[in-house]
């Protein structure tokens, strides 16, 4: 049985024939533990002469940006990261210096510690990171654990924290945006409810939903509606609504629009499994990721992974998978070319390409834990949610 959330998010399939376990994640923080990988060549090249710092973080109850601006703050160190950890669990990630000097020894605080690796020559990226390898602990399931082995069976669905979990709400703001309905995407951000939600929250909220309320209440929305309170203020002070989400930082803008292309994708790739394609090979003009993640056609005999398009402006028509995404954009009442969007340029996405199935390896289950791997960019809720088949997944700990 699909959960509520999961349709709220686009997911209306399961790809394995797993019976499911149930059980909780997430008990302890312990329960949950994330290591991030680079590569073997990235990694040798981390040297002890002078260059980018490059640290080990390690952390707990914090997530990584709250991480770093901690850092930022006690020893003027700007930091970045290779990709965002979550504070559900106790995790372990590189970041490194934007600039060359000022390189700072170990240092730690009761939520993250700091350790100095080396330096490289240049900064790291994104594209360093191969992958995370997660150690999770299922707690009161009903079956066997090690009897799950359809690891290699599993769509690449984008996972519940890249729609806001308990308040899914980042794809509808995305879809306002798109639609240039401005005054929706203030209304969503400041008034959608969930019933995942807390009372307190959802009580805020509801008197947000009446725009008379907007100064009476700005003092009462909690510190941790930190965006909320952003875009309150600049309704209060001009009432104009794409200059409200113009506030919100750019970079959060453009998640709102690339929630809402995960929400078409996690949609096309439910329709197309529920369709009968095939998703775990590719075939004979399809588009594919080679071994170094590079894009381009299947070619027989090669290890290439079957890709899906991510749609934008630059939509690609031409796959086997255009009858769903088509049907779908126009049930969404959307097109393309909505995603070049003239009044807030800089958020418009021209989309691109997503592996189809979930790269897992190094997979070991043994009583209640499981390990595996996972590339980057695919969501391990989304393998645990094959093995434990949850009714409610933030009750379960999603």
């Amino acid at each position: 049985m699909i959960s509520n959330l999961d349709s709220q998010i686009g997911i209306s399939v399961y790809s394995t024939k797993f019976s499911g376990i149930g059980g909780k994640i997430r008990v302890e923080p312990e329960d949950f533990q994330v290591t991030e990988l680079i590569s073997e060549k990235v990694k040798n090249s981390i040297k002890e002469e002078n260059g980018y710092a490059v640290y080990l973080l390690k952390k707990k109850k914090i997530d990584t940006n709250h991480a770093l601006s901690g850092i930022f703050r006690k020893k003027g160190l700007r930091l970045k990261s290779l990709g965002l950890k979550d504070a559900s669990a106790i995790t372990e990630q590189f970041v490194c210096a934007g600039n060359k000097g000022g390189a700072i020894e170990n240092f730690s605080t009761d939520k993250y510690s700091l350790e100095k690796l080396g330096f490289v020559k240049k900064p790291l990226s994104k594209k360093d990171m191969i992958g995370n390898h997660f150690k999770i602990k299922i707690s009161q399931s009903q079956n066997n654990l090690e009897s799950f082995t359809e690891y290699d069976k599993i769509l690449n669905f984008y996972g519940y924290q890249r729609f806001g979990s308990k308040r899914p709400v980042t794809h509808l703001i995305g879809r306002a945006i798109l639609q240039r309905d401005f005054d929706k995407a203030v209304d969503l951000i400041l008034s959608f409810t969930s019933t995942l939600d807390s009372k307190e929250n959802n009580e805020i909220r509801e008197k947000l939903s009446d725009k008379a309320n907007y100064s009476k209440y700005l003092d009462k929305v909690p510190p941790q509606m930190d965006i909320e309170r952003i875009v309150l203020q600049e309704m209060i002070d001009h009432g104009e609504s794409i200059r409200a989400i113009r506030a919100i930082p750019v970079s959060l803008r453009r998640f709102y629009v690339q929630a809402y292309q995960s929400f078409i994708f996690n949609q096309s790739l439910s329709s197309a499994f529920s369709d009968g394609e095939e998703l775990f090979e590719s075939q004979s003009g399809d588009v594919c990721f080679d071994d170094k993640g590079i894009i381009g056609k299947y070619i027989k005999g090669m290890d290439q992974k079957l890709a899906l398009p991510f749609v934008g402006y630059s939509y690609y028509k031409k796959t086997r998978f255009d009858y769903q995404i088509s049907k779908i954009l126009q049930q969404e009442e959307i097109s393309p070319k909505d995603f070049f969007i003239k009044e807030m340029q800089e958020v418009s996405s021209e989309g691109g390409f997503r592996q189809a199935a979930i790269h897992c390896w190094d997979y070991s289950a043994h009583q209640d834990t499981v390990e595996f791997s996972l590339s980057r960019g695919s969501f391990a809720t989304i393998l645990l949610r094959e093995i434990m088949r949850p009714e409610d997944p933030i009750v379960a700990g999603f």
